[in-house]
């Protein structure tokens, strides 16, 4: 049986009207861009509420719903109440009935394009993903995923009946139709949004509502396949909603589809932060399994050994974790090819949070790319901040060819596409 292809279809976008070029060249830039938000999952609570104080009707106030209420009362999981998807798609629904967002009359591939203050540069193709009927699809992930959040972004749809951020996809573009056409949309398509949020990162949208456009780039993709990027909880979620809803419609899911080779992705780390632990503690019990040197600073030294963890106490003194005892990680992980039994985030799930006494009711916060975050929340929660390095493209590749997932939450892959730039909903307003 052959493999199903790779498949990004045309749909009629859900976009901010005020985010329209036109319009948004009356209204300032950084204003307009106050309506947009981080995928749902990279925001603390801090940076939160600052999104939902930028503007009323900020992307977050659908993304993160659990962040404006209460949990259930006694539910240890921490599994938000099942009313508040409803109170999402309530105010999605009135964001549409007000003119707050519009679908685009014509269905459409879109160009999205981001410039960061750092210079990174993405462009890659926003569409409608064909999910795959088959595990053996065009569409690969690299980590493991857990239930709760899959439930959450399922229940979410299901009340919304829309996918209001995308995944993000890495393929290998080869100079293809498709990467070609991408890379040259001020030629194809129209611009429909330029705006450049607080972080100072550029943000540009255009429409390829060209048929036969369509048509290249789909014949160039049939034969590729597809990398989840960041996304894993909601694209299980695509397959849950599908299996639960047999509306045609939940076949497909919102992607967010970029050429590596093109634009290799920035791929940091996410770091851990244990509150409470006293540091010196885990040091004097890693130090059973592993070398530990004091540090100068935080920084790991270059060529750091591999693989290798840096623990910092809440008063910045830093500690280098290498040379792990071989026959401990085979102990701890004995099905695990060498080279995962070498991951960072393997050694720490396996083997030290165990050791450290963490269990699944132990609260671990994760820190997306930012180390001085990680240790200043370390030190304001009396515990350690653990600094994990950042893995290599081609590694998580090669992981994934050899038939492997890296642990949840294993790499930070960017620049991240923002949430509310354009969403995808099934029942036309």
């Amino acid at each position: 049986m052959p493999r199903q292809p790779l498949e990004l279809a045309p749909f009629r976008g859900l976009r901010y009207t005020d985010l329209d070029i036109d319009r948004a060249l009356d209204s300032g830039e950084l204003e307009v861009a106050n309506l947009l938000a981080p995928p749902y999952d990279v925001p603390g609570p801090e940076e939160t509420r600052e999104l939902l104080r930028s503007d009323p009707h900020n992307a977050a106030y659908l993304t993160v719903p659990y962040q404006l209420n209460l949990t259930m009362p006694g539910n240890r999981s921490g599994t938000p109440a099942r009313f508040i998807y409803d109170k999402a798609a309530a105010r999605l629904r009135s964001w549409i009935d007000d003119g707050v967002l519009a679908q685009d009359e014509t269905p459409a591939l879109y160009v999205y394009e981001q410039v960061t203050a750092a210079g990174d540069h993405q462009r890659g193709l926003v569409g409608a993903l064909r999910l795959p009927e088959k595990e053996s699809g065009p569409v690969r992930g690299h980590e493991s995923v857990s239930q709760g959040p899959v439930l959450d972004r399922m229940w979410l749809m299901r009340a919304t009946r829309a996918n209001l951020e995308p995944i993000f996809l890495l393929y290998r573009g080869g100079n293809g139709a498709a990467s070609r056409i991408t890379e040259s949309a001020e030629h194809h398509g129209d611009l429909l949004v330029d705006t450049r949020t607080s972080d100072g990162t550029t943000h540009r949208l255009w429409a390829l509502p060209s048929t036969d456009a369509h048509a290249e780039i789909s014949a160039d993709l049939a034969e590729r396949t597809a990398l989840i990027a960041d996304g894993h909880h909601r694209y299980d979620a695509y397959q849950a909603v599908r299996e639960h809803d047999r509306d045609p419609g939940w076949d497909y899911g919102l992607a967010f589809l970029v050429d590596s080779e093109a634009h290799p992705p920035r791929l940091g780390a996410i770091h851990r932060v244990l509150p409470g632990l006293d540091t010196a503690t885990a040091i004097a019990a890693v130090r059973e399994i592993a070398t530990v040197d004091t540090l100068a600073d935080r920084a790991l030294p270059e060529p750091a050994p591999e693989p290798s963890l840096v623990l910092v106490a809440p008063d910045g003194t830093a500690h280098l974790v290498h040379d792990f005892d071989e026959a401990a990680l085979e102990r701890a992980m004995p099905h695990r090819s060498a080279d995962w039994r070498h991951l960072p985030t393997a050694i720490l799930r396996e083997v030290l949070l165990p050791l450290w006494g963490y269990q699944d009711d132990r609260p671990v916060r994760m820190i997306h790319d930012d180390p001085d975050e990680a240790v200043q929340a370390a030190r304001d929660t009396a515990g350690t901040a653990v600094l994990v390095p950042p893995m290599s493209v081609e590694h998580v590749y090669s992981i994934v060819e050899r038939g492997e997932l890296t642990p949840r939450k294993s790499t930070s892959f960017g620049p991240k596409p923002r949430s509310g730039l354009i969403m995808r909903v099934l029942d036309q307003p």
